[in-house]
């Protein structure tokens, strides 16, 4: 499959999920913003492939990486993250959903493993209702974009204030 078909519709991916669940295969899920990719998010990705057969990763709006991150965010248009997101071997399928959370394609696609960072330990996991169960990935220490952007604004201004090249 091509990069450009790996970023598919809600309608397509019910159409994958069923053939799926009638191969016996295993689909796990994860989400994100995806804004800037790092060796964490490769690390996240990859283990959540390796618990399964396919992984469907939801991907957030721009509308939505906004009200979750700030009007600064993204730094990447949805269709370029989306791009890049399924040229990884690790992801089968990418989805863009525009709400705050991924419930409502958890909900439609009922995972058999959802998958999020171990930082929801104790958190409530949106969807963990409607997947088989949930599977909390340890982080990779000091990988983050929220680090990243911190790190490129500190640089920005050091080199305003004349201290960089």
């Amino acid at each position: 499959m091509t990069t450009k078909g790996k970023i598919i519709s809600l309608k397509k991916a019910l159409a994958l999920r069923a053939s799926l669940k009638r191969a016996g295969k295993k689909a796990v899920f994860t989400n994100g913003c995806f804004d800037l990719l790092h060796a964490g998010h490769i690390y996240s990705l990859e283990k959540a492939r390796s618990l399964g057969d396919f992984l469907f990763l939801g991907l957030n709006s721009d509308a939505s990486v906004r009200r979750l991150k700030g009007p600064s965010r993204p730094f990447n248009k949805a269709a370029d993250r989306a791009a890049v997101l399924a040229a990884l071997r690790a992801v089968d399928a990418v989805i863009v959903f525009a709400q705050d959370t991924p419930l409502e394609l958890i909900k439609a696609l009922r995972p058999d493993i959802l998958v999020k960072g171990a930082d929801y330990q104790g958190s409530a996991v949106a969807g963990a209702e409607f997947a088989g169960r949930v599977a909390l990935i340890p982080l990779l220490k000091g990988r983050s974009t929220t680090a990243l952007a911190r790190k490129m604004a500190a640089e920005s201004q050091k080199k305003a204030e004349g201290g960089g090249k």
